[in-house]
C-alpha cells in the first residue's frame, strides 16, 4: 500500500515539473515572439481633429454595387481621369467586391496588375468570386491589416483610395506602409465625399474637407500633384512623395509669406 502511494507521488510530482517546464518553454516561446514581433499598434478614434470612422461591414457589400452608383458617383468619370495605362501596377485599397478593381484590371491590360486589398475576408471572397466568374486573371487579393496593407515595397504605380480613408484606424502607420510601396513617381489617388457641400447625402463622419486632407498627407510627407473637381459627390485627389526639397521650398514660401505679412502690418 505505502509503495502504491509512494510510486503516485512521484508520479504526480514528475507530472507536475512537466507542466512547469512546459508553461516556462511556452512563455519562453511566447517572449521570444514579442521581441521578435511589433506589437500591433493600438487603433485612433481621433486623428489631427477628426473622428474615425467606423469600417463598412462586408454585409452591405451589395450597396458597392448598387445600380445608382454611377449615376450618383460618375464612376466611369473618376476612372477616365485616373490616368491609368496599360502595364501599370495599381492597388485598389479597400477594395470590397471589386467594384472598381475589376474595372481597372481591364484597364491595366494583360502586362498590368491591381492589387485589391481589404481586411475584410469575407470582402476578397466576393471579388474573387466576381472576376473568376468574369475570366479575369490579372487581380492580386491581399488580405490586409487595419495598420498595414502588406503591399511590396516600391512596387505600385498608383494607390486608389475610394471612400476608404476616412475609416483607417491607423492613418499614420497606413500611410508610411503605402508610401514605401509606390514607385518614386507613384501617386495615391483619395476619392472621398465632400465635407463642404451639404448637398452631399452622406454621413459626416463619412465626409472630408480638401483642408483636412492636405493637412494630413503633409504631416504625412505627401504633396497634392494633381486634383480633379468634376464629380457630383465627391473629391479627386492626387498625392505623391514630398521629399526634403519640396519641404525646404514650402517652408521659403511660408517665411516669405510671414515676412509680406509683417512688412504690411508695419506700413498700415
Amino acid at each position: 500500500m505505502n509503495k502504491n502511494i509512494a510510486t503516485l507521488s512521484t508520479l504526480l510530482l514528475l507530472l507536475f515539473t512537466s507542466l512547469l517546464v512546459s508553461q516556462e518553454k511556452r512563455r519562453n516561446n511566447l517572449d521570444s515572439i514579442e521581441k521578435q514581433e511589433p506589437k500591433i499598434p493600438k487603433g485612433r478614434r481621433f486623428y489631427m481633429g477628426r473622428e474615425i470612422a467606423m469600417t463598412m461591414h462586408y454585409t452591405g457589400a451589395e450597396w458597392l454595387i448598387r445600380d445608382v452608383r454611377e449615376k450618383e458617383e460618375r464612376c466611369s468619370l473618376m476612372l477616365a481621369n485616373l490616368g491609368v495605362k496599360p502595364g501599370m501596377s495599381i492597388c485598389d485599397m479597400g477594395c470590397g467586391n471589386g467594384f472598381h478593381t475589376l474595372k481597372m484590371a481591364e484597364m491595366v491590360g494583360k502586362t498590368g496588375t491591381v492589387y485589391g486589398v481589404d481586411v475584410q475576408p469575407e470582402m476578397l471572397k466576393f471579388m474573387r468570386e466576381r472576376f473568376e466568374t468574369q475570366g479575369i486573371e490579372n487581380v492580386v487579393p491581399i488580405l490586409g491589416s487595419f495598420h498595414n496593407p502588406h503591399l511590396p515595397k516600391n512596387s505600385v504605380d498608383m494607390i486608389l483610395l475610394v471612400d476608404v480613408y476616412h475609416e483607417f484606424s491607423h492613418p499614420e502607420f497606413m500611410l508610411k506602409s503605402m508610401r514605401d510601396a509606390l514607385k518614386p513617381d507613384g501617386v495615391i489617388v483619395l476619392v472621398e465625399y465632400r465635407l463642404e457641400d451639404p448637398d452631399v447625402p452622406i454621413k459626416l463622419l463619412h465626409k472630408m474637407s480638401k483642408s483636412q486632407v492636405a493637412k494630413e498627407m503633409k504631416a504625412n510627407k505627401f504633396k497634392l500633384v494633381k486634383e480633379f473637381d468634376k464629380l457630383p459627390w465627391q473629391h479627386m485627389l492626387f498625392y505623391g512623395k514630398a521629399n526634403e526639397k519640396d519641404a525646404a521650398a514650402e517652408k521659403a514660401t511660408a517665411d516669405d509669406q510671414k515676412a509680406d505679412n509683417a512688412a504690411g502690418d508695419m506700413a498700415s
